[in-house]
């Protein structure tokens, strides 16, 4: 399988599926433009197993807040039901 068509395959699917929770607010990936690199983190990490490639490839995304001098990483800004989500999204992707 062509991996470029697989990180855009992914990178969608992140994009709508996966958010940010911050209080009662749901910033999706994809508005947030950090589903791209996200698929291409758990791409690179896959062959750990879904579950450990979503949190090894959340942990290695950080997010700039306010005026970029301080971030935060992606595993810290999203809910445990995510990351299950992440994880069965990845999980399809070695079933296919």
């Amino acid at each position: 399988m062509d991996h470029q068509i697989l990180i855009s395959d992914l990178e969608n699917i992140i994009s709508e599926q996966i958010f940010i929770k911050i209080e009662n607010w749901n910033l999706y990936l994809g508005d947030a433009g950090l589903a791209r690199n996200l698929a291409i983190e758990c791409i690179r990490n896959i062959n750990k197993g879904p579950l450990e490639a979503a949190k090894i490839s959340l942990n290695a995304i950080n997010v700039k807040v306010g005026d970029g001098d301080e971030s935060i990483p992606l595993f810290s800004l999203v809910t445990h039901s995510q990351i299950n989500e992440l994880e069965e999204i990845l999980q399809n992707l070695l079933d296919n």
